[in-house]
């Protein structure tokens, strides 16, 4: 019974963690891009200025509570900010259940953190940042060692480099295609660290499945004639979680297709 009631504040506290860090990548998400300051202006209403109280900044609690709507205009604010929070607050505590007390956990939680906040930027503004990847990228180099030893970095570094150029290379074939940029940089910056987490063999499908991932909303905004770019990160981000996550499971799958 106290194992149950351990695991039970576990996730709690895991889920509470999370909505608390979903609140700042809406910020991160949002405010970076526009090389505004995370600190400055205050979290504000985006129609009235408004600055909020400590008790209208309470992840889920405060839309919950001021009933979706900014409490001096009324406009209703957007279900964004609660979404996130509670996102990312489950795929903590999913982290946690498919890891569970090891380092893995760690690099799952990192994992989800810059998910999250390329669906927001990327979403937003057809921009990966530079500054989410780097922060990724230097957790990785720290724990890896910890995890496989130097060496283990060092192939990691190299299996990276290896995905990015494919994709780099992917993308200059595309370029010069279409006569037009068909994948962002952030899109092949965001490969290296696939490569680097995943391998070369579950970095190949983590290309083809962010491209499966992408296609129904690519249909969909071609029978919309939708103008503009498709933003291809949230798609390649959600692919390398669910590699991640289910690394066994796709290396059977490669297996059965080499036959091995």
């Amino acid at each position: 019974e106290l194992e149950v009631n351990t695991m039970i504040f576990i996730y709690i506290c895991l889920f509470i963690v999370g909505i608390v860090f979903g609140s700042f990548f809406n910020v991160v998400g949002l405010r970076l891009p526009k090389n505004e300051s995370l600190i400055s202006p205050r979290s504000h209403c985006v129609n009235c200025n408004h600055i909020l109280d400590w008790y209208e900044l309470i992840p889920v609690f405060s839309y919950l509570f001021l009933k979706g709507k900014c409490r001096k205009c009324k406009q209703k604010i957007s279900i964004q900010y609660p979404l996130i929070e509670i996102i990312t607050g489950i795929l903590y505590c999913l982290s946690f259940s498919i890891f569970g007390f090891t380092i893995e956990t760690i690099l799952s939680i990192v994992l989800v953190s810059m998910v999250v906040i390329t669906i927001i930027s990327d979403c937003k503004y057809m921009v990966i940042l530079d500054e989410v990847l780097l922060f990724t990228t230097l957790i990785f180099i720290i724990v890896f060692p910890i995890t496989g030893g130097f060496s283990y970095l060092l192939h990691s570094l190299f299996r990276g480099g290896i995905l990015f150029l494919i994709m780099l290379i992917v993308k200059m074939i595309g370029d010069k295609s279409f006569k037009q940029e068909s994948l962002g940089w952030g899109d092949v910056k965001l490969t290296f660290i696939a490569g680097m987490l995943l391998g070369f063999k579950l970095g190949i499908i983590y290309i083809f499945l962010g491209a499966i991932l992408a296609l129904p909303y690519a249909i969909y905004s071609t029978i919309k004639k939708s103008e503009g770019m498709i933003p291809f990160g949230p798609f390649l981000a959600i692919s390398m979680l669910i590699i991640y996550w289910n690394s066994g499971l796709f290396y059977q799958f490669i297996n059965i297709l080499l036959g091995v």
